[in-house]
């Protein structure tokens, strides 16, 4: 190609073919071209040289399917985009350097008869449209398109491309001129020879811009602007040669020449990352979220999982914006005083209003489960052998999306539960007098009732055993990570009390899911531990610390013991001793040093929390009344907080009294160590050294996406069944 440098050096393949671009100035091939997207109006990037050699064949197939129909010409009577050539032979390879479909357009009837197959890209991802020059993606929607461009001729130094248009028109040129002609020996120099003093022997004029070519494969261009033009004619009576004062040097072919070879890992390991609360407020949101949690987890996989053939892939699943629910009715009903708060919280913190309402959680949990198995099955069927060779599927949830999720795979339903107190209140004895008519049809009305359930039951075991019933997901679920969860805090409003195995079936079976892990920051109001609900000495265990992405050699966490927040102690009081080591509830429990800071926020976003969550409990008044005991979880919160004022200060006598009348006894308490956890559950990432926890109290609920500590944690557990199968060990820090 013409456009070798001493500035690089690109590996071209052996052959015949290949020697013969090395001496004599051809078409650019398509390892030579190289395509472009810009995302986010930001720089090009080029595709990897896999997808660009594909988007390249799909372009060339375009070009030949169109170069039937009459040409644009110009007064000449040659080709607008392509240049005269010598043979009839080169055509369609001339007709590769310009657009001739894209820069004038498809015809209707063209459109209909032309069918490029779209591209797919960017490990399947997205796919390229080569008739329109659009990116779009494939498991998401999205407004802006990504626009594509194909790339010749590029900048010293950044190889950028340059404008399609500019770039057409300078190769045009270029193989009109130098056709054929022999190239010279320096493509492997090291140094390019200086241009001081040597005279362009062509040049070419574009609208804003000039081309100059030294010589084959010496080429600059220069802008035609006033000031360019100044600057020019000052530093040349300076002595400075024009190319060295103004000039861009230009590069004709991509720095790599694109291979087949240069290709993305298979992807084993599928991982839907399903958001919270807020996204009617930022649509789009999720889609940038997990943007950000696979970039970063590209950059762990490149420093820790290099030597893994695999790859594990992240697909947004936005399930909010298709909802209607009420429609318009809440926000007719919202006062126009500061308008745009309530807008805010209709649009974030009302999502936990729904999903409390009996009338529209089942929308919100159908809407999740419908977008979890359209993605899935969407995978499923544009890679064929993931089912085949085991792939496994993982979610991540943030928020309330936790909630729902865990309600989908547990099929859990408040109204069946309803259903189930009614029945049981309906089934106790009338303590007031009846005459003995009344009496007598109330028992033929319960006779009847027990004979209408019993016929029921039959008919419902005849379907059973007639039709299979279809699990809710069409997937099993690996591994399933909250963050930022409040799962916690609505499973303790369910009734759901610490048991006395440290088995993660207490509160979700792994014949659903394999494994359940909860990761939170430690001053995020909204995210609650998991691990007291299984076991409740478990409140005075502190949660696993995440380890730093850059920590070298760290210890593996199974191999991590649990260690104390507090050591043991003879206790001075029976409420202190119980207060610390028999709490019901499943509150964070953050380290020591810790309690004295951010308290009053953490507490804050507690109390929006339980208060949000404490509408589900007006389900005719007994749902989770006489299931949960509410009466025994509400004064466990209260005994936290006098806890936490206990170890502050002296406690007062208001204090003691509440801690020592609520707090259960227990006899074993937190010093019974021989009841452990089959696998921890509680993950804390680790703060920052001069991180303000006021203000990350406020920030930490959404800091999850971009951490490169938590990409590490993800990355570690997904790949955690590779690592076991291999027989060697693995390399990789982990």
């Amino acid at each position: 190609a013409g456009g070798g440098s001493g500035e690089r050096k690109r590996t071209r393949p052996s052959g015949p073919t290949a020697r013969h671009r090395y001496e004599v100035v051809t078409e650019l091939g398509p390892e030579e071209v190289r395509w472009f997207y810009k995302e986010d109006k930001k720089t090009w990037k080029p595709f990897i040289g896999y997808d660009s050699l594909r988007i390249e064949l799909a372009f060339r197939t375009l070009l030949q399917a169109t170069s039937a129909r009459p040409q644009a010409e110009d007064p000449d009577n040659q080709h607008v985009c392509g240049p005269a050539s010598s043979s009839g032979e080169e055509d369609d390879e001339d007709r590769a350097c310009g657009f001739c479909s894209r820069a004038a357009g498809l015809e209707p009837q063209m459109e209909e008869l032309v069918n490029i197959e779209p591209v797919c890209v960017r490990g399947g991802l997205y796919e390229v449209d080569v008739t329109q020059g659009e990116c779009y993606p494939v498991y998401w929607n999205q407004a802006d398109k990504i626009p594509v461009m194909r790339g010749q001729w590029f900048i010293d130094g950044t190889w950028q491309p340059l404008e399609e248009e500019e770039s057409n028109l300078i190769e045009q040129e270029h193989l009109r001129c130098f056709r054929g002609q022999q190239m010279q020996e320096n493509f492997d120099l090291e140094v390019s020879k200086s241009l001081d003093g040597k005279d362009a022997i062509y040049s070419f004029k574009l609208s804003r811009n000039h081309v100059d070519w030294h010589s084959m494969d010496e080429v600059y261009l220069y802008s035609d602007a006033t000031t360019s033009k100044i600057a020019r004619t000052v530093t040349q009576k300076l002595g400075f040669s024009k190319a060295s004062s103004s000039g861009t040097r230009l590069h004709r072919g991509y720095v790599e020449e694109a291979t087949v070879e240069d290709k993305p890992s298979q992807t084993t390991h599928i991982v839907f990352v399903v958001h919270g609360i807020g996204q009617k407020m930022d649509q789009g949101r999720i889609i940038k979220n997990t943007a950000m949690m696979r970039e970063a987890a590209r950059k762990i996989e490149e420093r820790h999982f290099s030597n893994h053939a695999t790859h594990v892939e992240f697909l947004p699943v936005e399930w909010r914006s298709k909802l209607t629910l009420d429609g318009d009715t809440v926000d007719s009903i919202t006062p126009d005083k500061v308008r745009g708060l309530r807008d805010m919280l209709n649009s974030s913190a009302m999502d936990i209003m729904y999903y409390t309402s009996p009338l529209y959680r089942d929308e919100l949990v159908k809407g999740l489960q419908q977008e979890l198995n359209r993605l899935y099955s969407l995978f499923c069927s544009r890679n064929p052998d993931f089912e085949e060779k085991g792939g496994k599927v993982s979610i991540v949830s943030h928020s309330l999306g936790c909630v729902i999720t865990y309600d989908i795979m547990t099929g859990w339903n408040p109204v069946r539960l309803y259903e189930q107190l009614l029945q049981k209140e309906e089934e106790l004895p009338d303590e007031r007098w009846m005459s003995y008519e009344e009496r007598h049809l109330l028992d033929e009305l319960y006779i009847t009732k027990r004979r209408l359930r019993e016929i029921e039951e039959r008919l419902h075991e005849l379907k059973a055993s007639s039709i299979t019933q279809t699990p809710a997901l069409k997937f099993k679920v690996e591994n399933f990570f909250c963050m930022g969860s409040p799962l916690a805090v609505f499973l303790a409003l369910r009734g759901i009390r610490p048991g006395n195995t440290g088995s993660q079936d207490h509160i979700l079976p792994r014949e659903i899911c394999n494994r359940l892990l909860n990761i939170f920051h430690p001053t995020d109001p909204v995210a609650y531990r998991l691990e007291p609900l299984i076991l409740k000495h478990y409140s005075n265990i502190s949660p696993v610390q995440i380890h730093w992405y850059n920590t070298s050699n760290p210890l593996p966490y199974e191999h991590m013991k649990p260690s104390f927040l507090n050591p043991a102690k003879e206790p001075t009081s029976i409420s202190e001793n119980e207060g610390i080591s028999t709490i019901p509830s499943p509150v964070t429990s953050p380290v020591l040093s810790r309690r004295h800071y951010g308290e009053s926020i953490t507490n804050i976003g507690k109390a929006s929390i339980l208060g949000a969550a404490s509408i589900g409990k007006g389900l005719g008044g007994m749902l989770f009344s006489r299931f949960g005991r509410s009466s025994a979880s509400q004064p466990s919160e209260t005994s936290k907080d006098s806890m936490e004022d206990e170890k502050k200060s002296v406690p007062s006598p208001s204090t003691t009294t509440v801690a020592t009348q609520t707090l259960p006894h227990s006899s074993s308490g937190f010093l019974d160590s021989a009841l452990e956890l089959d696998h921890r559950i509680d993950f804390e990432l680790r703060e920052g050294l001069v991180e303000s926890r006021y203000w990350s109290a406020v920030t930490s609920h959404t800091a999850y996406w971009s951490s490169l500590d938590v990409a590490l944690f993800l990355l570690t557990f997904m790949y955690k069944h590779e690592h076991d199968n291999d027989a060697k060990p693995s390399l990789d820090p982990i």
